[in-house]
C-alpha cells in the first residue's frame, strides 16, 4: 500500500514561462508506482514542456518535482537517469552510424558497471522486446523512422528504469507495429511506471490506467479512460478534434 500512498513521481505548482508565455501553469500531478499514465491535450497544451521539466531538460520557473521520495527539481538530467528515469522524445536521438546493438549497448552500459554478460543480456532482451532482434547488426541510420522510434524505446528499457517517459512513441509506426507497441507497454506496466504522451487515442485508451489532460498549460482533468471519454470539458477541448 505504501507505493499507492507515496507517489512515484509528483509535481507541486509546477510552472514554466517563456517570456510572457505561460507554457505550464501550476500543475499538481501524482502517479503511483507501476501505473501507466497517459498525458494528452491539444497541440500547444504544454505536454512536451511539462515532460521536459520532469526529466531535467527544461528548468521550471516555479514549483517542485519529487521522484521516488526525493526532491529532484534542481537535479540535472544525467543524475535523474541514474536515479532510474529513461525517456524518448519526439525527435529521435539515435547514433545513426552505429548498429542497433551498439546503440542499445551504449545506452545500457553504465547501468551494469562493465559487467559484459549483463550488458549483452540487457541489449538482446531489449531488442527482442521491441521486435528488432533480427536487425541488431543493421546500421541504425538505415532504419525507417518508425523502427528508429522502436530502437529508442529499446535503448530506454535496456536500462531497466523505474520510470519510462515516452513522447509520441507511435509516430511513424505501421498499424501492425502499433499493435505490438500496445502489447509491449501492457507487459511493461507494473514493472515500471510509464508516462505516455500520445496523440493516437486508440493507443491511449488501450494502454493507460489513467489519463491526465492538459489544456493551455493547466490540468483540465485526470481519470480513467472511461472517465476521460465521458468528460464534457475534455470533449470540448480535445476529443472532438481529429487525431492521427
Amino acid at each position: 500500500m505504501a507505493d499507492m500512498i507515496t507517489p512515484h513521481i509528483a509535481t507541486k505548482g509546477l510552472s514554466r514561462n517563456f517570456g510572457g508565455l505561460i507554457a505550464v501553469n501550476a500543475v499538481d500531478f501524482e502517479v503511483p508506482k507501476g501505473e501507466i499514465r497517459a498525458i494528452i491535450g491539444p497541440n500547444g497544451a504544454g505536454k512536451s514542456t511539462f515532460v521536459g521539466m520532469l526529466c531535467g531538460r527544461i528548468a521550471p520557473s516555479s514549483g517542485e518535482i519529487m521522484f521516488a521520495g526525493q526532491n529532484i527539481t534542481a537535479m540535472p538530467a544525467h543524475r535523474r537517469i541514474r536515479l532510474g528515469m529513461a525517456y524518448t522524445f519526439q525527435i529521435t536521438s539515435i547514433f545513426a552510424r552505429l548498429t542497433l546493438k551498439e546503440n542499445v549497448r551504449l545506452a545500457t552500459s553504465w547501468r551494469w558497471n562493465g559487467d559484459e554478460t549483463a550488458i549483452q543480456h540487457a541489449t538482446l532482451a531489449a531488442l527482442e522486446q521491441v521486435g528488432l532482434a533480427d536487425r541488431m547488426n543493421q546500421i541504425a541510420g538505415d532504419l525507417s523512422y518508425g523502427h528508429q522510434r522502436l530502437l529508442e524505446i529499446a535503448m530506454g528499457i535496456s536500462q531497466h528504469p523505474q520510470l519510462l517517459i515516452l513522447d509520441e512513441p507511435t509516430q511513424g509506426l505501421a498499424d501492425s507495429e502499433i499493435a505490438s507497441f500496445v502489447k509491449l507497454i501492457r507487459d511493461l506496466g507494473g514493472d515500471m511506471t510509464i508516462l505516455l504522451i500520445e496523440h493516437n487515442m486508440n493507443v491511449v485508451m488501450d494502454t493507460a490506467d489513467k489519463i491526465t489532460v492538459l489544456n493551455l498549460g493547466s490540468e483540465l482533468a485526470t481519470g480513467t479512460p472511461q472517465d476521460i471519454r465521458a468528460n464534457k470539458a475534455v470533449q470540448a477541448a480535445y476529443l472532438g478534434e481529429t487525431h492521427a
